[in-house]
């Protein structure tokens, strides 16, 4: 039994831990080849919501088992808001990842466990979708969330199994308070600048011996920092962005490769923040994964992780990722007011 929870308690820390501009270039609406009425992100997210298991939850693949993902599955939350269709599908999401038993396995019971991250994301989810966050089935996420907050203004897990709080569960859990009528604690977005690295980036983990700036980190960490007025910490977070981006317009992380996740994330914060000539880039290299009319019919409109052989595995967060991207639309500024039903198909010949 103790075996079991902690797969369970490290499946999802891995996936919660999984960050607008006015002005329009035609890029952004740019349709997909093969089908001119429906957009790149429109495409993505109706692949994305294609995907979803019973029609309410994505599932990721641990130890070679396939388990229901909350955090993923809030990822295809934000991702249908962004693109403004399936707002069908994210409301069945939603109303699956806040089933009493899947909610509480994700963020804890609120007293022996309660998990900062992904207590954050969900409350952002519910923010988004326009519902009451203080009254999720009973439970209030905004207080649960403040009750993990330490005088330092951090943001850290309750739980046996360790504090797996890191720069996303800070950053999601400023964005979701900022949204609240209290606002987010200043000292929380001090703490969170207090993190940057000499370069100008942000870490995964703070205080560590040697301080790594991680392009997936930072794209959230700008995000949060802007929402909660921390410009100037932020503008050192983009600068390294642009620093870090590959002529081809895509950004790696650890393992080097430019890709899909890291490049979605980062298109986010930039086109966010009005950087839109690297946004632009970003979105060339995100357009070049995204398959088309090309491909089987099943594949049609999902995005690549790398552009190498098509992985089922990754490519679920590799889209759901990719249509952040795509907009450009930051979590602050995510809604769901306007969102048509339905999942667009490819119309290729």
């Amino acid at each position: 039994m103790v075996v079991r929870l902690s797969r369970h308690r490290l499946l999802a820390l891995f996936c919660g831990a999984l960050a607008a501009l006015t002005l329009t270039t035609p890029t952004s609406a740019a349709a997909t080849p093969g089908n001119a009425g429906v957009s790149r992100p429109e495409a993505a997210a109706g692949w994305l919501a294609r995907q979803l298991v019973d029609g309410e939850r994505l599932e990721a693949v641990f130890d070679g088992v396939a388990y229901p993902d909350q955090g993923l599955t809030l990822d295809a939350v934000f991702a249908f808001t962004a693109a403004g269709v399936a707002d069908d599908s994210a409301a069945r999401a939603l109303a699956w990842v806040t089933r009493p038993e899947v909610r509480d396995g994700y963020l804890g019971d609120g007293t022996v466990e309660a998990y900062a991250g992904a207590t954050a994301k969900l409350a952002l989810a519910v923010e988004v979708r326009g519902g009451n966050p203080t009254d999720v089935g009973g439970v209030d996420l905004v207080a649960r969330l403040r009750s993990l907050q330490a005088p330092t203004g951090r943001f850290s897990d309750r739980s046996a199994y360790g504090d797996y709080s890191n720069a996303f569960s800070q950053s999601f859990a400023l964005l979701a308070l900022d949204r609240t009528p209290r606002g987010a604690p200043p000292v929380a977005a001090a703490w969170l600048a207090g993190t940057r690295c000499p370069d100008g980036g942000y870490p995964v983990l703070p205080a560590q011996p040697t301080c790594h700036s991680d392009v997936d980190a930072t794209a959230l960490v700008v995000q949060a920092l802007q929402a909660t007025g921390r410009r100037g910490d932020a503008a050192a977070g983009l600068r390294w962005l642009v620093s870090v981006q590959r002529p081809d317009g895509g950004f790696a992380n650890a393992d080097g490769v430019p890709n899909a996740n890291s490049t979605g994330l980062a298109a986010q914060a930039l086109h966010s923040a009005g950087r839109p000539l690297a946004w632009a880039r970003a979105h060339r290299f995100l357009a070049g994964l995204q398959v088309g009319c090309a491909s089987a019919p099943a594949r049609r409109g999902a995005v690549d992780f790398d552009g190498g052989a098509f992985d089922p595995d990754t490519a679920a967060r590799a889209t759901a990722q990719a249509v952040l991207g795509f907009t450009g639309t930051g979590y602050a500024d995510l809604s769901a007011a306007g969102a048509a039903p339905g999942a667009p198909v490819l119309a290729c010949p």
